[in-house]
């Protein structure tokens, strides 16, 4: 998978911190991991599957440490690492820093990424992530709620009890326990460190078909603002509320029928990773600093002329 280039990025907001990213082998998740590293964040990077983190690694691997440029590869499978060796002659990207090296002499860029795979349900997997970041990176800065899970369509009153309860665990429990987790690591102990949980437009309108998501995402928005005041002034905690993004969670509310889908959008077009990434950093970084609580919504005008999730 290719990642291109990130459009209007600010520079190093991020130079020193650490951020753990959930579900990020692919769409939203993997687009927020690449900006905060294109801007000098450490990441660590969760998901379920070993061959999907494995793929994201090589992806952010192989861009050009100080632009986000895919860069060639040098012949040896390496893609990316000589130039970002040679651009930050192993230091962290404009700020100046030592990072540690990996044992493979990829200071620097591939440096700054570490992957671990699991159930984003499962505590122990959440122990180990944020236990790996701390022990690879020095702390948690920055905790990214990405992870949740929709295998659900159809009326409320159909609804299947059990898989009801699965939705809740990871989208809303999730979100709280890997928060739970990143206090306990440290998140706070530093200055700017913020919490960003992943919600949806179908939290604030009905949603044909996708109802119980949307009441999982209700949930995380009010857990959002819950936490906001419990844990101020040391963490910051902020929501995205995308409508549709073209990812393949997403596929199934677009494919059929793209340009007509997007029509219903006053802004023309339907969403891009890249577009949640770009708000995330804003809500993430010190440019935020007094902004919490807020639950940002990204949806092209969707909603604000009358449309439905």
């Amino acid at each position: 998978m290719a990642i291109t280039e990130t459009a209007g990025s600010p520079g190093a907001r991020f130079a020193g911190r650490v951020a753990v990213v959930t579900g990020a082998s692919r769409g939203i998740g993997l687009a927020i991991a690449a900006r905060l590293l294109d801007e000098g964040a450490r990441v660590l990077l969760t998901a379920r599957s070993e061959d999907g983190l494995a793929a994201a690694r090589d992806a952010l691997g192989g861009r050009d440490a100080l632009g986000g440029r895919d860069v060639p590869d040098d012949g040896a499978g390496t893609a990316g690492l000589a130039a970002a060796r040679d651009a930050l002659v192993g230091r962290e990207a404009l700020g100046g820093r030592d990072v540690p090296d990996d044992g493979a002499g990829t200071a620097g860029l591939a440096g700054r990424i570490r992957t671990v795979a699991g159930r984003a349900d499962d505590p122990e997997h959440r122990r180990t992530a944020i236990r790996t970041a701390v022990d690879a990176f020095g702390g948690v800065d920055v905790l990214v709620n990405n992870a949740g899970i929709n295998p659900l369509y159809g009326p409320l009153a159909e609804l299947d009890l059990d898989a009801a309860r699965k939705v809740l665990e990871v989208n809303v429990l999730g979100t709280l326990s890997w928060t739970q987790e990143a206090l306990s690591a440290g998140l706070g102990d530093r200055p700017g460190a913020a919490v960003l949980n992943l919600s949806s437009v179908t939290g604030q309108v009905p949603s044909p078909g996708i109802g119980w998501y949307g009441v999982s995402k209700a949930a995380v928005s009010h857990l959002t603002t819950t936490l906001s005041v419990e844990l101020a002034p040391r963490v910051r905690v902020n929501a995205l509320a995308p409508a549709v993004v073209k990812t393949r969670f997403a596929r199934a509310l677009y494919e059929h029928d793209e340009p007509g889908v997007a029509a219903r959008y006053p802004l023309g077009r339907l969403g891009e990773p890249e577009d949640a990434a770009a708000a995330a950093a804003y809500l993430c970084s010190d440019e935020a600093a007094w902004v919490t609580g807020q639950v940002l919504t990204l949806d092209g005008g969707l909603l604000a002329a009358g449309g439905v999730a």
